[in-house]
């Protein structure tokens, strides 16, 4: 079914022509004999290897043991051995090679605090540190391949940390700082970490959050036996005699590693776990190869990253884009801009503050949060220049029209674009994603990632063109997911057996006539009407249209006369009549997209069920309406939501 009102959207941006061969990519290009993005677009598609090759030299990346081949799939392409025969640390890449070449004095990391603490790092303080925490896991019994869970909020500790680890040759567990002490302790458990690093308390909102307290609770029972405890606010932390030590007194009187571990390309550094929708969470598997070269490669030839840059990315260490700023920052030489607070508090231009005093040259934010901002207005960003500027980019979620729009012109200024980037936890990097080389679409991907086989393709899968399709990959690439912890079977039922030889993400898309790519939302949210499937994105993008509509979410529910029925929520400007709005957004639904898209039922509700990166949880909707079990909320942000949300009747079914 083509999707009338993006094949009708033109082109808001434009790179200068002469841009590209000053730019990361186009230096890497010229090396190789190619002076324009479209043939290093082609060559990538056409050869990864060389692709991968090309940009594992083009970052530096420093082997300690060069690798033999690129990509050995002699295990079948679902487990790829990439790099395989060389031997590096994730570590010395993104520290201790800078100081190495002459570059200690250059700054590594700036700090922000919810509270307006400010504290700076340069690499020679950097890897300072780094040698320190990694000396001090080590004297705390730290063996080579063993996991340390890490709960912190956006700390200069949280950087030290996930590079100490690597460093000492072990694997980091980030997690969310904001889960409560169930979700800590199931990734604990699943993962066996006997040592955890933690922080005393933090400030959220001007709110204190009792971080050791709950992570205390987590701990309970089991194996942990040493926990590390970064002072943050000097409040709420009962030590354990036995068990917890001060994480400041533990540096201090470390015997610091200068020489970091050698580790094969293909042993992890880094266990995230990604929340499903039932059962436990899925433990994704990075490596000292795989993770660095595919995160900081996405930075610097997609975004324009490179040694003069600062990156701050809106995020948590819990997820990936916490990885993704390390790696991509520090990989390249630039700087990684830590900002622990949120982007409206305690003025609704927060965010564009902390981007001014930090000289921030490509921002990372959702779509969810830019929503959340311009609700607040224009005059906000609008009195920011924000000169400093090179690269937007997002993540996490499908982007509606008008909100896309709002930064373009509110915060690019019309000046730089906004780049669609989406990939997962499990993909270590983006699938598809924006390009600073090529003209850009308002919501839209250029296309697959650099090195990456990217297709959309029908039930049967067959590539599509011109049609809603799922999201697969052809081609195992670096970053992907090593298995899953512990459970390789449900790896392969999970991105393998949907589509034999195929890795299936799970999203819905579409590719248009220009070649423009969309992401429409998880196909596990797909709606099924009248034998057609439907992105949610396409009815959201409808009803957030209406001034008085802030945002909205659309889900599929069963019907016994059509099987499936649409279902939509909105969460209404104040004051708005909400019989009135109803009626209004039916009425728009009809003449936008047609009779057969217009919502069953649209519910007015006080806020949308979200993590705090800003996702809405379609699923938890549609199972609260149904009254059926949740599932998996160990990533919801604002459980409150759940309280006022509508339930079906008994007379609806």
């Amino acid at each position: 079914m083509p999707l009338d009102h993006l094949e009708q959207l033109t082109e808001s941006w434009a790179p200068d022509p002469a841009s590209f061969g000053v730019s990361p990519l186009g230096r890497m290009a010229a090396c190789h004999g190619m002076t324009d993005i479209a043939s290093v677009h082609r060559r990538a598609q056409e050869d990864p290897n060389w692709y991968w090759a090309a940009t594992a030299e083009d970052l530096g990346m420093r082997w300690m043991t060069p690798y033999e081949t690129v990509a050995d799939l002699s295990d079948g392409i679902e487990f790829p051995h990439f790099f395989a025969g060389g031997r590096l640390n994730w570590a010395d890449n993104c520290v201790d090679r800078w100081v190495e070449q002459g570059r200690g004095n250059a700054l590594a990391l700036w700090w922000e605090g919810d509270d307006g603490a400010r504290r700076d790092l340069t690499y020679d303080e950097l890897k300072e540190s780094v040698d320190r925490a990694a000396g001090a896991l080590l004297a705390d019994g730290l063996q080579v391949g063993e996991p340390v869970g890490l709960v912190l909020p956006m700390v200069p500790e949280a950087a030290i940390a996930v590079l100490g680890v690597a460093k000492a040759g072990g694997i980091v567990v980030p997690m969310f700082s904001g889960y409560g002490s169930v979700p800590i302790r199931e990734r604990l458990q699943q993962c066996g970490a006997r040592i955890v690093i933690t922080c005393d308390s933090f400030p959220r909102r001007g709110r204190l959050i009792p971080l050791k307290e709950t992570v205390d609770a987590a701990i309970t029972g089991l194996a942990v036996q040493r926990l590390l405890v970064v002072r943050r606010t000097g409040i709420g932390a009962e030590m354990s005699p036995v068990r917890d030590r001060w994480w400041d007194e533990e540096l201090r009187q470390a015997t610091p590693l200068r020489q970091a571990v050698s580790m094969s390309a293909e042993d992890p550094c880094l266990l995230l776990f990604t929340s499903g929708s039932t059962g436990t969470p899925k433990g994704c598997v990075h490596t000292h190869a795989g993770l660095p070269v595919k995160l900081s490669s996405e930075a610097r030839h997609a975004m324009d990253f490179d040694e003069t840059g600062r990156l701050l990315w809106v995020t948590d260490m819990g997820w990936v884009m916490g990885s993704f700023v390390i790696a991509s920052a520090f990989g390249n030489g630039g700087t990684a801009v830590f900002f622990e607070g949120t982007p409206d508090w305690p003025e609704p231009d927060r965010l564009w503050q902390v981007c001014e005093r930090a000289g921030v040259t490509l921002l990372g934010i959702s779509p969810t949060a830019v929503r959340s901002l311009l609700r607040h207005g224009d005059s906000w960003p609008d009195q920011h220049h924000l000169e400093s500027l090179r690269t937007i980019a997002s993540t996490g979620e499908p982007w509606n029209t008008d909100p896309w729009l709002w930064c373009f012109r509110h915060v690019g200024k019309e000046r730089i674009p906004v780049l669609n980037f989406s990939g997962g936890t499990e993909c270590g990097g983006g699938l598809v994603a924006g390009s600073m080389g090529m003209a850009v679409k308002p919501t839209a991907f250029n296309g697959p990632a650099l090195g990456v086989a990217t297709d959309v393709v029908d039930d049967d899968g067959r590539p599509v063109r011109g049609q809603v399709g799922e999201l697969v990959v052809r081609a195992p690439w670096p970053g992907m997911t090593k298995g899953l912890w512990g459970d390789n079977e449900k790896y392969l039922d999970t991105y393998w057996r949907r589509f034999p030889g195929l890795w299936h993400q799970g999203d819905f898309a579409y590719v248009d006539g220009a070649g423009y790519w969309y992401l429409l939302g998880r196909s596990d949210d797909t709606i099924k009407l009248s034998g057609k499937r439907v992105g949610p994105a396409e009815v959201e993008t409808a009803l957030v249209g209406d001034e008085d509509v802030i945002e909205a979410a659309a889900v599929g529910v069963p019907d016994q006369v059509a099987g499936e029925a649409l279902l939509a929520f909105v969460v209404a400007r104040g004051g708005a009549d909400g019989d009135a709005l109803r009626s209004r957004l039916k009425v728009r639904v009809r003449a936008d997209l047609g009779a057969s898209l217009v919502p069953k039922e649209i519910c007015v509700v006080a806020e949308l069920p979200k993590t705090r990166s800003g996702k809405i949880l379609r699923r938890v909707l549609r199972a609260v309406y149904l009254g059926l079990p949740t599932g998996d909320l160990s990533s919801l942000d604002n459980p409150g939501s759940l309280a006022d949300l509508p339930k079906r009747q008994p007379s609806d079914v």
